[in-house]
């Protein structure tokens, strides 16, 4: 396949997901068929088919893509040290997710909330060891006395409701917001809130 042709393979299949994600959120994974997906790419059928052949395909396509993307957030536990600069680093990543593709996030809540009945074994293997190289390096930062003595689980877990919380709950958080969605300024408190609260809270300053 040509450089040419790939390119197109992967513009396509990316808008296909960005769609799915919408629609999966929108109507859930037993009230979607492929053309809601078609309609809201604005594709033929035939394409998605052409890409993914079941809906249970591009389901799974959709669950990974975005675990790929959140581990991507998290390469900063990798480039840095600093348990202030990863933190800080990986909390902002997080809460962009949030921002640019709520819709995503919705679709693996409600995945999870369900018992990944899709994903089943493969979340073991995508997440368990990806998930425990995180919880090593924060361990670490507490051996070191870097930060005050946190569960490194716990932590992660107030990050990921914490930030996930503005994609999961955006209807919530419009309500409280006069039913509007939080605009850039408002959303970028709303980051610099969640920074400084958990790493106050582990003994950083932010």
């Amino acid at each position: 396949m040509t450089a040419h042709k790939q390119n197109i393979r992967q513009r396509n299949v990316d808008k296909i997901l960005i769609a799915a994600e919408q629609v999966f959120a929108e109507k859930g994974y037993a009230g979607t068929a492929m053309v809601d997906i078609a309609e809201a790419a604005q594709i033929p059928r035939s394409n998605v088919h052409y890409y993914f052949s079941t809906k249970a395909e591009l389901y799974q396509a959709v669950l990974f893509d975005l675990l790929e993307v959140w581990k991507q957030d998290a390469l900063c536990f990798e480039l840095y040290d600093d348990p202030r600069i990863v933190l800080s680093t990986y909390i902002r990543a997080k809460m962009n997710h949030s921002w640019t593709r709520p819709y995503g996030s919705k679709v693996w809540a409600d995945e999870i909330i369900h018992g990944a009945p899709n994903l089943g074994e493969a979340l073991d293997e995508s997440l368990y060891a990806w998930a425990k190289i995180k919880e090593g390096k924060i361990r670490q930062w507490v051996e070191d006395g870097r930060i005050l003595p946190v569960e490194p689980s716990g932590l992660l877990y107030m990050i990921w409701a914490s930030t996930q919380h503005y994609a999961d709950f955006s209807h919530q958080v419009s309500v409280l917001n006069a039913h509007k969605p939080l605009s850039e300024s408002q959303f970028e408190r709303a980051l610099q809130t969640v920074i400084s609260v958990i790493l106050r809270g582990i003994g950083l300053e932010p």
